[in-house]
């Protein structure tokens, strides 16, 4: 894991944007795999402003999400479908038949997670993930004690993620129980991953995900595996990191080859 704590969550969001952008400008078909939720909003308005300004396109990049709710049309406000048609999939342009999210409207849950397992082997893998992070540490929907080996399956939400959640829902009794999630084995094949963390209330799950035992009651623990993984802070979610000056030094000493 390479630690990354910028001086705010601006120039966080700003930091992970320019990776995003480097990799489709060397790669234009790249494979992204996208998060949903609060933390993505600023990252995909600095997307979009790189597309306004810059004039990257992404036409021939191609996206999986990490998940979607069981149940939910793809107009249903809360769903995922219609939060990434509003925050991103209508403002730059990617096309439509390259965007790839769960059907949560599924008749057979099981196969359609198979077929989304399939179709991402189809693309040649994902090669960046993106990813927020839980307060309890899980990453997509994989809720603390999931597999660690997971694939892409239906999960039951605990009542702290349905409350986390249900701002987009106007009532906690609205809020679905069930979701189709990537398993976290689906994630570690990314060929890199990118966790985004930011505020005071991430730093416990911060701590836990790059300092402490992999375990699969922090699922996001099992990134200290993976071999190209950049986690991006703010001093506040990287409050609790015992190694945080050394985190720092190494970041700003890095050899001008590297940067």
């Amino acid at each position: 894991m390479e630690i990354i704590i910028q001086p705010d969550e601006r120039a966080g969001y700003q930091f992970a944007a320019k990776k995003v952008t480097a990799l489709v400008h060397d790669r234009p078909d790249a494979v992204l795999g996208l998060v949903t939720g609060r933390t993505a909003v600023p990252l995909y308005k600095e997307l979009a402003r790189i597309r306004r300004e810059e004039g990257l396109s992404f036409a021939s990049v191609r996206t999986f999400n990490l998940d979607e709710y069981v149940g939910l049309p793809p107009d249903h406000p809360g769903s995922y479908h219609a939060f990434m048609k509003a925050q991103l999939f209508e403002i730059i342009d990617l096309k439509p038949a390259n965007t790839h999210i769960p059907n949560g409207m599924a008749k057979d849950i099981a196969r359609e997670c198979g077929e989304y397992e399939r179709q991402i082997r189809e693309c040649g893998g994902i090669d960046l993930q993106i990813l927020g992070l839980g307060a309890e540490g899980h990453i997509g929907f994989n809720e603390p004690s999931s597999s660690l080996g997971s694939r892409t399956r239906i999960k039951t939400l605990t009542e702290g993620t349905r409350r986390d959640n249900a701002h987009a829902f106007g009532k906690l009794e609205d809020v679905p129980r069930h979701v189709i999630t990537m398993g976290v084995g689906t994630i570690m094949d990314a060929r890199s991953c990118m966790i985004l963390a930011f505020g005071e209330a991430k730093a416990s799950a911060v701590a836990k995900t790059v300092e402490g035992p992999v375990t699969a009651m922090v699922p996001a623990s099992a990134l200290q595996f993976h071999p190209d993984v950049k986690v991006i802070l703010d001093p506040s979610s990287a409050a609790q990191l015992g190694r945080k000056e050394y985190y720092l030094k190494a970041f700003e000493d890095k050899p001008d080859w590297q940067k």
